[in-house]
């Protein structure tokens, strides 16, 4: 195995003290076996110069649509029920096998190059084997799912599913991926949301999970418009109604949450639900602010996602962070959401969220090597006397501050440059893919 030593870092830890070192730290195969004493250079098999640079535990996106990235600018200005019906819904249809690929390798070369290391994706109903190949060759880290539709009037036809289809291609997905490359690859069943699934295939749904002992992702609450759907079918508001079929529960990741019932928020504390926070999407969209300051002040504790290139439009945790850190002040207070907070949210609560808090989301020996370093000597960032590194990365630094990511003990990209793909190959096969989708559905901007 391979053993890499970073040199001279500054060391953002997030371990329980939130520990920020001055030293090395030293990667054997895959894992992280020293953080901050000086490890002599010929121990390892490769040595990284990390002076005057920063380490941070690699970011966690809680909520990612790969399938999505091609879409980026082709939906904007629109609430999210039209920017459904009216643009992605009829693209997802279109997605052919080597468009779904292109537009997940397009995704996780933006995120890989923003320092994040960790994804929650939810695809589209068909040709998620290959967004799944495009994820084992990237090395990135990632809890992915089909996504489930099999009801919906206004659903395009190459989207709305048969409930045993639906069903069967998700065991099938899930037999062949999870666990891949010693557990870095796992599925999450994905069912999209309340008013796309009927509620037979929501039980069966929440069967599998425990069966398999895998996580259910889903959006809810998210759009007043929403709400109003599920509470005219279900008599219930949406939170209540998964309580009710039994799938709240700590291995449920619910994104947005942003028009919640106190009743609601008291269902997520006691069931242990993780919730994903996406600021970017829910800005551009207009689905409004989430109670964030007020979910934390009752002991749940969100996680970050960009959501999809085309809600947001891009997918970086630097904007994410900012942005969490900046929205919830007017209401709040200047104090709320400070900074170390946000950072949180972005490493160790997001690894809490996927289950992997004791793998994932701090620099810690034993921990898994997911990791990015990041140069913060830049006009935007300095100076540095006298100011909180982690206050210097929420509020000043930007993703191509990001030098060199590192996932699983591999470096994926280093110096800016990406290791695992081919970046020009992937641009260019980009804009053929979103030509042919285009085209295939008469849409234009």
């Amino acid at each position: 195995m391979t053993r890499i030593l970073i040199k001279n870092a500054g060391l953002i830890t997030m371990n329980a003290n939130e520990d920020i070192l001055k030293g090395d730290l030293l990667i054997d195969g895959d894992r992280i076996v020293s953080v901050g004493p000086v490890v002599p250079e010929e121990t390892a098999d490769r040595v990284i110069d990390a002076s005057g640079r920063t380490v941070i535990p690699g970011f966690i996106q809680t909520h990612i649509h790969l399938c999505q990235t091609l879409f980026r600018g082709k939906a904007d200005d629109l609430e999210l029920m039209d920017w459904l019906r009216e643009r992605i819904w009829p693209l997802e249809a279109a997605h052919d096998a080597e468009s779904i690929y292109t537009s997940a390798l397009l995704g996780i070369g933006e995120l890989m190059a923003g320092g994040s290391t960790t994804i929650v994706d939810m695809e589209t109903v068909h040709h998620t084997s290959e967004a799944f190949e495009a994820i084992a060759k990237s090395g990135i880290r990632a809890l992915s799912g089909k996504v489930m539709m099999d009801k919906g009037d206004e659903v395009p036809a190459g989207l709305k599913e048969k409930t045993a289809d639906s069903i069967q291609e998700s065991v099938d997905l899930l037999e062949k991926w999870n666990g891949h490359d010693n557990g870095r690859i796992r599925y999450a069943f994905a069912p999209r949301f309340v008013i796309s699934c009927t509620e037979d295939l929501l039980l069966q749904v929440r069967d599998l999970a425990d069966h398999y002992g895998v996580y259910v992702h889903t959006h809810a609450s998210e759009n007043r418009g929403e709400i109003a759907i599920v509470e005219r079918e279900t008599g219930m508001r949406n939170i209540i109604y998964l309580d009710h079929l039994g799938l709240a529960g700590k291995r449920l990741i619910l994104a947005h949450c942003i028009w919640l019932s106190e009743e609601e928020r008291q269902i997520i504390q006691k069931r242990g639900v993780h919730v994903s926070h996406c600021p970017g999407s829910n800005l551009k969209l207009a689905s409004g602010i989430a109670s964030v300051p007020q979910m934390i002040a009752m002991g749940i504790h969100p996680g970050l996602g960009a959501d999809g290139a085309p809600c947001n439009n891009n997918l970086d945790m630097f904007q994410e962070m900012r942005l969490a850190a900046l929205i919830h002040k007017p209401a709040n207070g200047p104090t709320a959401m400070n900074a170390r907070q946000v950072f949180r949210m972005a490493t160790i609560d997001g690894a809490r969220a996927v289950g992997m808090a004791d793998q994932i989301g701090s620099l810690e020996p034993g921990k898994k090597a997911d990791l990015a370093i990041l140069n913060l000597n830049q006009f935007h960032s300095s100076p540095s006397f006298g100011t909180d590194p982690i206050s210097r990365i929420v509020y000043s630094a930007i993703s191509t501050d990001v030098e060199t990511t590192i996932i699983n003990g591999k470096i994926v990209m280093e110096k800016r440059q990406m290791k695992t793909m081919d970046p020009d190959l992937v641009l260019k096969s980009a804009e053929k893919a979103i030509r042919r989708l285009m085209k295939r559905t008469g849409l234009r901007v």
